[in-house]
């Protein structure tokens, strides 16, 4: 069990762009079957979490139905954005609070760190994050949202190519 901040980054450390948009990831092609690809990595999740912006980003572009069947938590002071039938549990405390009932609803599988820089953030500077899988676009943004907005070591533990990505799994350095 570990838990996993899964996520994709243009070659300048940007996860969106200014205008909160990831056009520049979505047109890219990767296999989901393939190295670091989402279903390999999703059947190995027992629970996530992501932040109120990559929630309403799930809302506005795959509307409908939960697509997720594990345990999830949102990180939001506002709970009404949560659509009715999502069974989504909102959490405004902090990240070193909530970790031990992610860690206990994922049983023996990963936690998922979902999503934007914020919420990685947070869980890496708590010291809660063991593994950083980060899939790099071909592209530069120049600006927007950065992918990992703290300062943290890591050292690299494999990485490959899958698509238009290099995709990389690094491991918290520890002293």
């Amino acid at each position: 069990m570990a838990t996993v901040y899964f996520t994709a980054s243009s070659l300048d450390g940007f996860i969106v762009d200014d205008a909160g948009s990831l056009d520049w990831l979505t047109t890219r092609t990767i296999d989901v079957d393939g190295p670091f690809g989402y279903k390999a990595f999703e059947t190995g999740v027992g629970a996530l979490v992501m932040g109120s912006a990559t929630y309403e980003w799930l809302l506005a572009n795959q509307p409908g139905e939960w697509m997720y069947g594990q345990p999830t938590w949102v990180l939001t002071h506002r709970p009404q954005i949560i659509a009715e039938g999502h069974p989504v549990t909102v959490h405004t405390g902090t990240v070193t609070y909530l970790h031990p009932q992610l860690v206990e609803a994922a049983g023996d599988r990963d936690v998922w760190v979902m999503g934007g820089g914020d919420v990685g953030a947070q869980f890496v500077a708590a010291g809660l994050v063991d593994e950083l899988i980060v899939s790099y676009a071909p592209c530069s943004l120049g600006s927007g949202a950065p992918v990992l907005p703290v300062r943290s070591e890591w050292r690299v533990a494999e990485s490959g190519v899958n698509g238009d990505f290099v995709c990389v799994r690094w491991v918290r350095a520890r002293d």
